[in-house]
Formats: structure tokens, C-alpha cells, sequence
């Protein structure tokens, strides 16, 4: 035990460490091919935009852009952001239905304290976002999981479960999905489904929290237009973030909800951290301003296909036939499911010493179930790395 741990408060004991973020610190300074991040590729990144745009910032607004700015965000960026969630079909907002955040996690976090108490009853989705999953537990919900299959969540389990709640008089808080692209799946969902899942959102009364981290990483096919975009009730509030599609190092998100959400939010923020940093800001601002971001997605896009495709050929070819894997139609990562035999958490050393990380795929489950599942990261390594990180792990699997 240790001597601090009487003075620790019970909601930091519920808090759990980060494997990805662990895992990246094993790698650090050591010849591994990590499969195990969800950092976007370097190349991608806008630095000479960034760079002159930053230079702009300072001559032109340096007396605003370095000093305390209102805490729901400074205006350009909520006015530059109302514009670029229209790209995701969401319309008839204003700076009003915008906050900016320190990235999407901010905005995760901040939502679930403001929503979620001990015992509410919580769906997401089996597999999702591990560090949602962590804040969530934090919160001490009841869970309730949905499938993912490889046409997204699967609904009909979620209304299953819906209406035994109903018959057993409980109430569900909220729903957290991530639609387009999932983390760690891929998967997207179609509009049909969008547009059912908010049928059952109204008709059995909850909140909808909406994932879009990689709504502008679909590069097979035109992604869906947000559930947001189709909420008549205001039910939905969705978040975004700049890490995928400007730079992660920005640490810059958004949330878009009913005007009485944010306000609540804001409060929130107010007591946390004031506001998010107001240089950063800026620059995004301008960086919309001058389609900075509209201009570099189709690259990404392209990089991130081809990243993929290296990905899926090298499982074909190296992995046993008795393991099998999502086909991402855009994201960063592939997700991998073993024998029932393995467990993919034990097998993590083995890999590491020979060269190769990826997260075990526990993480991804409330329940800590999926132990002979892995996420693999095809985003950040180089196609060389892709196929040996994969060679290496397709043995590591066989042995």
C-alpha cells in the first residue's frame, strides 16, 4: 500500500492507465515497429501552412491571441467551426451550439461528468474507444454493451435490451457511438441505421453521444452525414477534433449540442481549466479560414488507403487462417480477433521482444472481454514497418 493512498479520493482510485499511452513509453528509444498508437502520419501535417499562418497570428492579433479568451472558445474558431461541421451535414447552428475543447477528450470527459451519474445506465459499443471507456468507468454507470459487426453497432441487440429495460421499468441515460470510421473497428454505419438509432433514442428516451473523431477519414465511398445532422430533437451531441485532420500536438476539439448543453459545459470548463488555449485557437481559425484543412484531406485520405490496403495484404498473407479482422472503410486502424485460445494481453510481451507493439484488445471492452483481440495501427508506421510488424505477429500468432 502505498503512503499516499489514504489521501487519494475514491475517484482516483477508479481511474485506470492508458495502455497505449504505457505501451508508446516501452517503445520509446528501442527498435520496435509500434502498431500500438493512434498517431496520425507526420507527413500529413500542414507545417509550412501552420508555420506561416502562425506568423500571421502574431502580427495580427497578438495582443488577443496570447492573452485569456472566453471559455466556450473565441469567436472566429466557433464561427470557422459552425462552417466546417456543415461539411458533415450538420445545419442550422450558430456560435451558440459550439464549444471548443483540449481536444476531443476534453469533451468526452467534461460530458460524462456533466451527464452521467453512478448507476445510470450507459450503452456503448463492444468494441469502442478505450480512453471513453476509462472516463465512463470513472463514473461508475451501469454498462451495457452492443455488438459491432461488420456493418457497425448492431441495432437490433440494442433495442433488444431496450425494451427488457423498459418491462423492467429502468431508464437509459445515454448512448456513446462513434458512427463513422470506429475506433477500433472501422466500421461505419449506413444513414438507414443512423436514422434508426435515433428513432430509438426518442422513442425510449436518451442521449446520444456522438464520436465523429474520424468523420473526415473515410476513404472508401462518401461517409454518411453525422447523426447530429439528422437529430430533429436535439438529442445528439456530437464531437470532433482537430487531431486527425490538422495536428494532434494542437490539442483542439469541439462540441456541438443544444444551447442549454453548453451552457452547462461551459460551467463545467469554467471550474477546470478556464478555457482552452487561445494561441491555438487562432490558428485553427485561420487554418479553416483559408482551407488549410478541406485542401490536405484528400491526401490523407489517399495516404491512409494505401497504408490500409498494405495492412489487410500483409494479414492475408501472414496470418493464420483461423484468426480474421475488420476491413476499415477509414480510420487508422484495423481490429483483429485471435483463436479463442490466445490471449492477446500475454502474448504482448513475446511481441515487444521481438520487435513488434500493438494494444491488446481488452481495452476496448467494458468488461475487459475480447482477450484473443488486438488493435493494429496502420496510420503512423511506414509500409515497410506494415509488413514486417505484421510478418512478426502473423508467427507470433502461429506459434
Amino acid at each position: 500500500m502505498s503512503k499516499w493512498e489514504r489521501f487519494l479520493s475514491r475517484e482516483t482510485s477508479l481511474l485506470k492507465t492508458s495502455e497505449i499511452r504505457d505501451l508508446l513509453k516501452l517503445t520509446e528509444g528501442k527498435n520496435v515497429i509500434s502498431l500500438a498508437g493512434g498517431l496520425p502520419d507526420p507527413s500529413t501535417f500542414p507545417s509550412e501552412d501552420i508555420k506561416n499562418i502562425t506568423d500571421y497570428v502574431l502580427q495580427n492579433f497578438s495582443s488577443r491571441a496570447l492573452q485569456y479568451s472566453a471559455t466556450a472558445g473565441i469567436p472566429e474558431l466557433r464561427e470557422s467551426l459552425v462552417n466546417l461541421s456543415n461539411k458533415r451535414g450538420i445545419m442550422n447552428i450558430n456560435n451558440e451550439n459550439i464549444f471548443v475543447t483540449v481536444g476531443s477528450q476534453e469533451a468526452l470527459f467534461i460530458l460524462f461528468n456533466i451527464l452521467v451519474d453512478p448507476k445510470d445506465h450507459v450503452f456503448v459499443e463492444m468494441p469502442s474507444y478505450l480512453a471513453a471507456l476509462n472516463i465512463l468507468r470513472s463514473r461508475t454507470p451501469t454498462f451495457h454493451g452492443i455488438p459491432v459487426t461488420d456493418s457497425g453497432t448492431d441495432l437490433d441487440s440494442l433495442e433488444q435490451q431496450l425494451k427488457r429495460m423498459k418491462e423492467e421499468n429502468q431508464k437509459p441515460k445515454l448512448l456513446y457511438i462513434i458512427p463513422t470510421a470506429q475506433n477500433p473497428g472501422g466500421t461505419t454505419l449506413t444513414l438507414d441505421d443512423r436514422k434508426r438509432v435515433l428513432e430509438l433514442a426518442s422513442e425510449y428516451d436518451f442521449l446520444i453521444i456522438e464520436d465523429d473523431a474520424y468523420g473526415f477519414l473515410v476513404f472508401d465511398g462518401e461517409a454518411p452525414p453525422a447523426i447530429k445532422a439528422l437529430d430533429k430533437e436535439g438529442r445528439v451531441i456530437y464531437t470532433g477534433t482537430f487531431s486527425k485532420i490538422l495536428a494532434p500536438g494542437m490539442r483542439l476539439g469541439w462540441i456541438v449540442a443544444d444551447q442549454e448543453i453548453i451552457n452547462e459545459v461551459e460551467l463545467f470548463k469554467q471550474n477546470v481549466d478556464l478555457h482552452t488555449p487561445s494561441f491555438t485557437q487562432f490558428i485553427a481559425a485561420e487554418a479553416i479560414k483559408r482551407n488549410v484543412i478541406q485542401n490536405n484531406l484528400p491526401k490523407i485520405r489517399s495516404l491512409y488507403k494505401e497504408k490500409r490496403d498494405v495492412m489487410l495484404k500483409a494479414m492475408e498473407d501472414y496470418f493464420p487462417k483461423t484468426a480474421k479482422w475488420s476491413k476499415p472503410v477509414g480510420g487508422m486502424f484495423v481490429f483483429a480477433w485471435a483463436s479463442e485460445k490466445i490471449d492477446t494481453l500475454q502474448l504482448l510481451s513475446k511481441a515487444l521482444n521481438s520487435g513488434v507493439a500493438y494494444v491488446p484488445g481488452s481495452s476496448f471492452f467494458y468488461d475487459y472481454s475480447g482477450r484473443n483481440t488486438m488493435r493494429l495501427n496502420f496510420s503512423f508506421p511506414n509500409r515497410e514497418q506494415l509488413e514486417r510488424g505484421i510478418k512478426i505477429l502473423g508467427q507470433l500468432i502461429k506459434e
